[in-house]
């Protein structure tokens, strides 16, 4: 190692951000059976060195919301939250370069570990902006509650999804929230402004039983087929538009995967029915109503005696509006442009926990300051760079200032 390089180590080393960073990392709470007591712990230690008042709400048993909250001049004016997810998905170690819970950190400054980017990060940048703020004797018009929520990655069910139904929730009166993004790969962020729909959808389909041997009609296995042929050349159609529209993203389009497959019971007894079930996230673009129609009437044009069960939907949540009726956006994309920042504004693949709080009726964005970085969330050696981290921090500084001053 070079004496420059050596010396960007040391400083990177020194850092009481790049510190605390690595200490959260290395708490795992790895699903799939969460001890979320490490991080409860850790997070009470940062409110008392920010000397300020620390929440744990248990809405369902062991499952904590904790909430750290730096009060604004005007504390009767409507909040903003700052949201991240304390859990992380689980790992394959042998997979790893480095412990995948060492928050390793290369001569580079490439901080390996779970959760660097999915999204301990994103948490513990929002507690270093308050601690930046609070030392040079800034305050902030509107509260900040720097919330920290369980099982995200399991679909929040126990997590944010019942905590927004709380008078807790009410309690904090939130007027603006931004929760996690994703990395570019490239100089431009992303910028999340809504989500897809999912709809999980178990196809029972029953057919023509008999011996193995026979050329029955009407079988379970032709009108898979045939119903398959239809949820992929939709599928191929999506992607059709995709490729013929540079301007478009994944979040644009409809995608239909299938992902698992159930039925028989020997392999010469064609089986009475069979099951495929299949994840679907619909583009907001789309009319759900039609959309599940289509799905109908494609059930009889593969043959009929198919039952799609959709089990508990989603419910639908509109997006958040970035124009001036929201009037949060405009200090938040004032601030990305003073710093000379691109974003493309975009709906998210996936989904987030902030659709729960977009479903109250609450504007609400996602945004993780990560470009030139590749994306790795779920995946073997997840790493976040050190300068790209601390650049995030003087992001969110300046995005935290305008919107809760607004």
């Amino acid at each position: 190692m070079s004496d420059s390089a050596d010396s960007r180590y040391q400083a990177w080393e020194r850092n009481e951000e790049i510190r605390l960073f690595r200490d959260y990392l290395k708490i795992p709470s790895v699903h799939p059976d969460v001890d979320y007591d490490g991080c409860v712990e850790f997070l009470r230690r940062q409110a008392a060195s920010l000397d300020l008042p620390v929440k744990v709400i248990e809405v369902n048993p062991k499952k904590p919301v904790v909430i750290i909250s730096w009060e604004g001049t005007d504390p009767a004016a409507t909040s903003i939250i700052l949201n991240s997810h304390m859990d992380v998905v689980p790992v394959y170690p042998e997979r790893w370069t480095y412990p995948p819970f060492s928050a390793h950190m290369d001569a580079e400054g490439r901080i390996y570990a779970r959760g660097s980017q999915d999204m301990k990060c994103v948490g513990m940048q929002f507690l270093a902006v308050v601690r930046a703020l609070k030392r040079d004797g800034v305050r902030l018009k509107r509260t900040l509650h720097v919330m920290f929520v369980p099982d995200e990655e399991t679909g929040g069910v126990l997590g944010m999804k019942d905590f927004v139904t709380t008078d807790h929730f009410k309690a904090l009166n939130c007027g603006f929230a931004i929760d996690e993004g994703l990395a570019s790969e490239n100089e431009v962020f992303k910028l999340f402004y809504g989500e897809r729909l999912r709809r999980k959808v178990f196809f029972y389909i029953s057919g023509t039983p008999g011996h193995g041997s026979l050329l029955l009609e009407g079988t379970a296995g032709e009108k898979a087929r045939k119903l398959l042929d239809r949820l992929y050349d939709f599928r191929s159609s999506e992607a059709k538009k995709l490729e013929d529209n540079p301007e478009l993203t994944i979040g644009d389009t409809t995608i239909v995967n299938l992902t698992m497959m159930e039925g028989g019971v020997q392999s010469n007894v064609v089986p009475p029915e069979l099951m495929i079930c299949t994840d679907i996230r619909v583009a907001p673009t789309e009319d759900i109503d039609q959309f599940e129609a289509q799905i109908a009437r494609w059930c009889e044009e593969s043959g009929g005696g198919i039952r799609a069960d959709f089990g508990v939907k989603d419910p639908v949540v509109g997006v958040t509006k970035l124009d001036s009726s929201n009037p949060f956006w405009g200090p938040f994309k004032a601030a990305l442009d003073e710093l000379g920042l691109k974003i493309k504004p975009q709906i998210m693949p996936g989904a987030t926990d902030v659709r729960f709080i977009r479903e109250q009726g609450i504007p609400a964005v996602g945004f993780s300051p990560m470009n030139n970085t590749p994306v790795l969330l779920h995946d073997h050696d997840e790493f976040l760079q050190a300068d790209t981290y601390l650049k995030g921090i003087e992001i969110y500084r300046k995005i935290v200032v305008g919107v809760a001053n607004v």
